[in-house]
């Protein structure tokens, strides 16, 4: 999971890379915001002093940081230092039932977030009334994304406090900002030149592709109820590492194959991505990240289609398209990517359509997020394993609205540590039930026609 390549004689860097720039206008412009979300469940009482260390040193690196916009509106956006606890650790005043652990997940992954202002990332615990522990610790995407946000938690336990050199907090005046911003925009004209001339060509063809398809608009959600917050059900399930091996190899196949088919599976019940053809379309994260990189978002993403009714009987045609798409993603650069130099330019109502576009969410993708084996010592918040860790990515205020218009979600991550494997699957669909219950059903459904069991909580 953590690759150890590093890139020498880098020097810091406090500007924004353009995705991470694009991620945040887009929070601004919407008000939708992504959030990492870990979790761990211990079976006793948990060591608060271990977990108040934890709480002190998971303030420095990527999590010790904020974002200071550009003082002119085309600017280049820049990484501030907030080193230390970005908030009070919340501990929970009265126990709660093991039954409502999957609800105060929810209500820990909706408290406020802000990359701006702060707190960038917060962390709760739960005791629970048969004496089992919960710790939940949510950040911004707009900070770092999974893998970032592990290495994070892995230096933490550790006892890592890494220095990024960012500068305080209004470090430079305001004409020395202009000045500087000024520059830096004239420094990349010549990368907006190409990035127009590329532009051009890509709507070109999106837009005859797009005609070409007929593609039906969405049916948008009307009524009183269009723009309340939604939060989408989320499911963990637990399956030891053992079983899913197992059942991986018997199918012809390997742990990212078995997982892109449970994806798979999982679209054909909820209706969601099936082609013509029958086959489905997943989009799936690779990470991009070195140990000295400071990208908020270091991730690749690979595209593929897979037919859901071979998966259950035999993974070689999955894990071939697996291999095929990585290799596209090694040798062909993503032409949406690659227009992001002009994010800063990007009228702020044209945001959310933009990243529509460049991250395919108008073609019902389903996200399946491998973040692979992890070090056991993730599992060590309070210096002792956990019994369970769950990881997810969750969005905060998003509508309803919006969640129609794009045809739903269908997000899952998973990942290997301390003997299980542990994913999360977040699903909504337009017309559907989308209560948990609803959503263990099918997880069921799927996890039974790949002859496989796990925990769901």
């Amino acid at each position: 999971m953590f690759n150890t390549r590093t890139q020498a004689g880098a020097k810091p860097d406090n500007l924004l890379d353009f995705v991470d720039q694009a991620l945040f206008l887009g929070l601004r412009a919407t008000g939708h915001s992504a959030v990492t979300q870990i979790v761990w469940v211990y079976e006793h009482e948990i060591g608060l002093d271990g977990v108040r260390r934890f709480h002190r040193d998971m303030g420095y690196g990527m999590a010790g940081r904020l974002i200071e916009p550009s003082v002119i509106p085309f600017g280049r956006h820049r990484w501030i230092t907030s080193v230390g606890p970005a908030a009070p650790l919340r501990i929970a005043p009265q126990s709660r039932s093991r039954t409502e652990l999957s609800d105060w997940i929810d209500e820990c992954a909706q408290l406020p977030i802000d990359p701006q202002f702060g707190p960038s990332w917060h962390m709760s615990v739960l005791p629970m009334t048969d004496g089992a522990t919960a710790v939940s610790l949510v950040g911004s995407h707009c900070v770092a994304d999974g893998g970032g946000a592990l290495l994070t938690v892995y230096e933490a336990v550790l006892g890592t406090r890494r220095n990024l050199g960012y500068p305080p907090p209004r470090a430079r005046t305001w004409f020395r900002a202009v000045a500087a911003d000024l520059r830096q925009t004239v420094h990349d004209v010549p990368e907006l030149v190409r990035t127009v001339a590329a532009a051009a060509r890509f709507l070109w063809r999106h837009r005859k592709n797009s005609s070409a398809a007929g593609t039906t608009a969405p049916r948008v959600f009307e009524g009183a109820q269009a723009d309340a917050a939604v939060t989408a059900p989320a499911v963990a399930v637990i399956i030891p590492i053992e079983q899913w091996d197992a059942r991986a190899a018997a199918l012809g196949g390997n742990s990212h194959a078995l997982l892109a088919a449970l994806c798979a599976r999982l679209a054909v019940h909820q209706g969601r991505g099936l082609a013509d053809d029958g086959t489905v379309g997943l989009i799936v994260p690779i990470n991009d990240r070195t140990l000295d990189d400071t990208r908020a978002n270091a991730v690749k993403l690979a595209y593929l289609r897979i037919d859901p009714a071979n998966v259950t009987t035999d993974l070689g045609d999955t894990r071939t398209a697996i291999r095929e798409a990585l290799k596209v993603v090694r040798e062909r650069p993503d032409e949406a990517l690659a227009l992001l130099p002009l994010t800063p330019f990007i009228p702020k109502a044209a945001v959310r359509r933009t990243a529509d576009l460049a991250f395919g969410f108008t073609s019902e993708p389903v996200s399946c997020s491998n973040v692979g084996d992890l070090p056991d010592d993730v599992t060590r918040l309070d210096g002792t394993p956990a019994d369970v860790v769950i990881m997810r990515g969750v969005d905060q205020h998003v509508t309803r609205r919006v969640l129609e218009e794009r045809r739903g979600v269908l997000t899952v991550v998973s990942g290997r540590l301390a003997g299980k494997v542990s994913m999360t699957v977040v699903g909504y669909q337009p017309g559907a039930p989308n209560t948990k219950e609803w959503l263990r059903a099918t997880i069921g459904t799927a996890l039974d026609e790949l002859g496989l069991t796990g925990m769901l909580v």
